[in-house]
């Protein structure tokens, strides 16, 4: 099992049960944060651990003062990203937006209700980092509760392909000169938060059909910042080191 794998599992177990679909809206929302929040800080432990020191958030006092989400400025406005490594020579390097899906909604019975406004958060923010850091790179993770891929119906498709088919065109920014609101990697995750015994499966979006390790999906976010800052860094074992001058 690789590093993140780990350390994701760790912060699922770290979850209350999760309330029932029917339970009160401020519950649910609570929930949703807390999960948003394990996610951000594991992510951010896997990026200080393949070498980006000061990526945050962070347990409080591990890099320096609170160790929370950054507000940086964007060229919107600013912005409260989930997971951020920047330095003072360079500014934004890289960004990770958490968005989950966790509750059925209680008309359709399905995942699907909130898929466009997380997707309208998700586009905002790119192009609100973009514009102001057109050299970050930038990801999404969707993260969807696992029965998200069950929801289908005779007339609909799951909320899980449905994810991959309406951000699909948002994925894949390989040019610093690309569109602002496109992401250069986005994934969506499929997960099953139970305490005891939490699973995950990650997907590139557009492959709803192969799964990818999350470890893997890193791997390829380190080589991609090297590409973008070749007299700074370069990628070695999945890890990201500093060239000597």
């Amino acid at each position: 099992m690789a590093h993140v794998d780990d350390l994701l599992t760790e912060a699922f177990k770290t979850l209350p049960p999760k309330p029932p679909d029917h339970a009160k809206q401020a519950d649910k929302r609570d929930y949703s944060q807390r999960m948003s929040e394990a996610v951000a800080l594991a992510l951010g432990a896997e990026l200080r651990h393949r070498g980006m020191r000061g990526a945050r958030p962070a347990a409080p006092g591990e890099v320096g003062g609170s160790g929370a989400e950054r507000r940086m400025a964007g060229g919107i406005s600013p912005k409260r990203v989930d997971v951020t490594w920047a330095t003072e020579e360079s500014g934004l390097l890289l960004a990770i937006s958490v968005k989950t899906i966790n509750f059925r909604d209680g008309k359709s019975k399905n995942f699907q209700k909130n898929l466009t406004n997380r997707r309208a958060d998700l586009l905002m923010e790119s192009v609100t980092l973009h514009r102001r850091f057109p050299f970050a790179v930038i990801a999404g993770l969707v993260i969807l509760d696992h029965q998200a891929a069950a929801d289908d119906t005779a007339a609909r498709r799951s909320t899980f392909e449905n994810a991959h088919s309406r951000l699909r065109l948002f994925n894949g920014r390989d040019d610093p000169a690309g569109r602002d609101e496109q992401f250069e990697r986005l994934w969506v995750m499929l997960v099953d938060a139970n305490p005891f015994k939490p699973t995950f499966q990650t997907f590139n979006v557009g492959v709803h059909d192969v799964e990818v390790g999350l470890g893997e999906a890193l791997d390829d976010l380190v080589n991609l910042l090297s590409t973008r800052n070749p007299d700074f860094y370069e990628a070695v074992d999945g890890k990201l080191e500093r060239l000597r001058a």
